[in-house]
């Protein structure tokens, strides 16, 4: 086939894909009020600060929270958060079902709509092809959502809390810019966002409907014992203080990013640098808080997927199968009451999953499990 052939051809698909979906990006007040822990730690505020932060995180026997916990323990936080989203359906109208996307670190919602390369490595489009409606926002603290105090403020507890708001406000059609109402909603994570997702799901406990089926991404229950290669590898300084204030960090260099997220020989350098130029920063007080959200079995009963890269460094130590069954397959053991768990490892993937040459399969196999489970 003739060169201009084949260009006529991808131009013709970019174009099916941009016509095949109706987005809008939202604005969305959420009232929060949480209790956090409460850390004696001076958010760091150079280079050197944020090293010793993270040598100090990263000593092996030791839980750094517990060592910095005041004498009070927990703090309340009481809040309005602006939080940045984009909501998506397919042209011909509401999706058979609502995926709610959440990010995990170093990253913003974009990881989920990732504009290089034409949209190639988009999960929103594969979605939205599937005939699913899909809602991404920037976590609390990151993006274009409201930033705070990157110890105190900016934890897990509290954009848990931003997650379950937003589904029972989209779950009751009260998001405006949405304008239907989904039946079933669906939550996907990836990283950091799979551990707010999995305790999302434990709210089942009180709310039996929060989620009707989860896809966890880049996930196991093997952080705490792999968690050092990615605070090591990421050689973090200080996030853009223009943007960001101290407390902020982010990957030091390209190496670092590439060490963290892409496995050997399954990415276009294009997509690397990409990935370090429009990363987000993580909060000091994220990585505090992230170990307490999967620390113990979950109640819910819905459908449950786990996906990881077989080189995943933060969740597998960059071996899932290191152990039989795989790293990601003992997550099953965390859902005592759940009838329909699967798991599923990708050859040669890392952790950043929707930006590797195996992107396609991933979604592929997320949309599949959803498909027969919702």
């Amino acid at each position: 086939m003739a060169p201009a052939t084949l260009s006529t051809l991808l131009l013709a698909s970019l174009a099916a894909v941009a016509s095949a979906r109706n987005c809008k990006n939202l604005t969305i007040p959420l009232s929060l009020s949480v209790q956090n822990a409460d850390f004696t730690l001076k958010a760091p505020s150079n280079d050197i600060e944020v090293t010793n932060y993270v040598l100090h995180s990263g000593r092996a026997g030791v839980y750094y929270a517990d060592e910095i916990l005041s004498e009070n323990k927990v703090r309340n936080v009481t809040g309005t958060y602006s939080i940045a989203a984009t909501y998506c359906e397919p042209k011909s109208g509401p999706g058979r079902a609502l995926q709610i996307l959440t990010h995990g670190a170093a990253f913003d919602r974009t990881y989920w709509d990732f504009p290089a390369h034409a949209y190639n490595y988009s999960y929103a489009n594969a979605a939205l092809a599937r005939n699913y409606s899909v809602f991404f926002f920037d976590r609390p603290g990151i993006g274009q959502s409201s930033h705070g105090d990157p110890v105190n403020e900016i934890q897990s507890n509290l954009e848990v809390a931003a997650l379950y708001a937003l589904t029972t406000k989209l779950r009751r059609g009260a998001v405006p810019g949405v304008g239907s109402r989904h039946e079933k909603i669906v939550h996907v994570g990836h990283s950091y966002g799979s551990a707010q997702t999995y305790a999302l799901a434990a709210a089942a406990h009180f709310d039996e409907r929060v989620s009707d089926a989860i896809a966890l991404t880049g996930f196991s229950q093997g952080l705490g014992t792999y968690v050092n290669n990615f605070l090591f590898g990421g050689n973090f300084v200080l996030a853009d203080q223009e943007k960001y204030g101290p407390g902020y960090i982010t990957a030091g260099d390209v190496s670092a990013v590439q060490s963290n997220f892409f496995a050997p020989g399954n990415f276009d350098p294009d997509i690397l640098n990409e990935t370090y130029k429009t990363g987000a920063p993580t909060a000091v007080g994220e990585l505090l808080t992230i170990g307490a959200l999967t620390a113990t079995n979950n109640s819910y009963s819905g459908p449950v997927f786990v996906i990881t890269g077989e080189n995943d460094i933060a969740f597998c130590g960059g071996n899932c199968y290191v152990t039989n069954p795989s790293i990601p397959a003992q997550v099953a053991s965390s859902f005592p009451n759940n009838t329909l768990i699967e798991s599923y490892v990708v050859a040669g993937s890392g952790h950043g999953l929707n930006l590797e040459y195996s992107a396609q399969d991933t979604y592929a196999r997320i949309l599949d499990f959803f498909d027969k489970s919702v």
